[in-house]
């Protein structure tokens, strides 16, 4: 069994920046990734980590913006978030994957398993 606890979610201005934590714990990891929920709004991939060979994937609408990043001595999943826009208002869930489902790609929902209560971030 896998649990996994986000951190650092909160309010900022635009432009701002936030990090995001996530603390694994439990079985070997395939692969994690950060995703969001906004309002009305289907879960959609923010970013994802493949943690063993540490291979990234962004969405369009974060690249150049977010950070994923690990720390494996921790079994902690990051999300550095700079320049901030009203748009990434949502709640952001961290994610897992112990089955190596590799023929799911890492951005899709149904890749990961394990799921997170979520971190609100909001800004405004």
């Amino acid at each position: 069994h896998v649990q996994l606890v986000e951190s650092g979610g909160g309010s900022v201005q635009p432009g701002g920046s936030l990090r995001l934590s996530c603390a694994a714990s439990g079985l070997s990891l395939s692969c994690m990734g950060w995703f969001r929920q906004a309002p009305g709004k289907e879960r959609e991939a923010v970013a994802t980590i493949y943690t063993g060979a540490g291979g990234t994937y962004y969405a369009d609408s974060v690249k150049g913006r977010f950070t994923v990043s690990q720390d494996k001595a921790k079994n902690t999943l990051y999300l550095q978030m700079n320049s901030l826009k009203p748009e990434d208002t949502a709640m952001y869930y961290c994610a897992a994957d112990t089955r190596d489902w590799w023929w799911i790609l890492p951005l899709t929902p149904s890749r990961y398993n394990y799921w997170g209560q979520g971190t609100q971030v909001t800004v405004s």
